[in-house]
């Protein structure tokens, strides 16, 4: 076995007891090829974000950096800017030959809001190693909104995979002959690399930026809030823009993505040195995105994007991250898609699910 987990296989952990929960998990939590993880009743305020470090529990560095606790039993507001650890419902008891990798959610990474696994004993965010046994952490920094968050949220999820199953750049060129992962000319350097959009086919607007002082954002809340209240329309003639230090960007990939159903992606950032910004959130990208038997013709990659110290000119079609594409371990039984209701199926330039659609 090897490769990244699909959904039967998650099922099987969680029968075999290397997933944990309390209360027990939910059949709508697996995913094509990760399991979204709840948090828990109650959060940490603390003074920074840290690591546990080798041999020591997270419940021990709580204790020396916590502010205080905040019980999320009725709900509880994070605040934009603060840090806090929460613990999940989720825990883990893997086998030697599983790893696991957590990411945001992509309604996370679109509010801008910094969610990364913590565990006891990590000396890295979101990877847990091989046959870790304990609790899951969530650490949470809202960037650019306050949150209101309730216990059994998602905002992040967790990929299991055994072996090593990236694929070469030589085995990525051979299945982009067989079925095209972007419609167009493939840019193959470690990885799937993909430009940024900003001569959109119809109108002027290429992007949004996070207003700075705004509303709380209730997670819990679908297509609720105007988006004209955070977010200001980006609008280009030219084919580029500035960005500003500091400042928060929705974006698009030029390049429709395909992710055929016995493979996952991960979007990694490019190489700093092409600019004084990252596409800020790596993200999940499970079977069947893209895939047009699923809805998903013409999917294209939402850009989460943070300029650093200086401002920078993005301009139409400049690569700005890539895909790193692995095999999966099984097929899963159900792809990304219409028949899971999945949000971003068919996606061009789209704000989170919380939104309501711009005029």
């Amino acid at each position: 076995m090897t490769g990244v987990l699909a959904s039967q296989q998650i099922e099987e952990m969680i029968a075999r007891g290397e997933i944990t929960a309390d209360p027990a998990i939910l059949p709508d939590q697996v995913q094509p090829a990760s399991l979204d993880l709840r948090l828990g009743t109650r959060a940490w305020r603390v003074r920074a974000s840290f690591l546990a470090g080798e041999g020591r529990p997270v419940s021990e560095r709580l204790a020396e950096f916590e502010m205080h606790q905040i019980d999320l039993s009725a709900g509880a507001v994070l605040e934009k800017g603060c840090v806090y650890v929460v613990p999940l419902m989720e825990g883990l008891a893997l086998p030697p030959g599983i790893q696991a990798v957590a990411n945001a959610k992509s309604s996370t990474g679109r509010l801008d809001l910094l969610t990364r696994a913590i565990t006891d004993g990590g000396e890295e965010f979101d990877r847990i190693a091989p046959g870790y046994h304990g609790p899951l952490y969530a650490e949470i920094c809202p960037r650019s909104f306050s949150v209101l968050v309730r216990p059994g949220m998602r905002l992040n999820q967790i990929r299991f995979r055994a072996g090593q199953a990236t694929l070469t750049d030589d085995e990525l060129n051979a299945l982009h002959g067989e079925t095209p992962l972007v419609d167009g000319p493939a840019l193959i350097d470690e990885g799937l690399g993909f430009s940024v959009d900003l001569k959109p086919s119809q109108g002027t607007r290429v992007g949004y930026r996070a207003k700075p002082h705004t509303g709380v954002i209730d997670l819990d809340r679908i297509g609720y809030y105007d988006p004209t209240e955070y977010w200001e329309e980006l609008h280009s003639a030219s084919g580029q823009i500035i960005l500003d230090p500091g400042a928060f960007y929705i974006l698009v990939s030029r390049e429709a993505v395909h992710i055929p159903p016995a493979y996952a992606a991960e979007m990694a950032p490019f190489l700093a040195m092409v600019g004084e910004f990252r596409v800020h959130y790596a993200g999940f990208f499970d079977p069947g995105f893209g895939h047009a038997q699923q809805g998903g013709a013409g999917s294209r990659g939402v850009l989460e994007v943070r300029c650093h110290e200086s401002p920078f000119v993005l301009e139409h079609g400049q690569v700005v991250g890539r895909l790193v594409y692995e095999r999966m371990s099984q097929v899963p039984r159900q792809l990304y898609g219409t028949g899971i209701a999945s949000n971003y199926q068919g996606q061009g330039l789209k704000l989170s699910k919380h939104f309501r659609a711009p005029g």
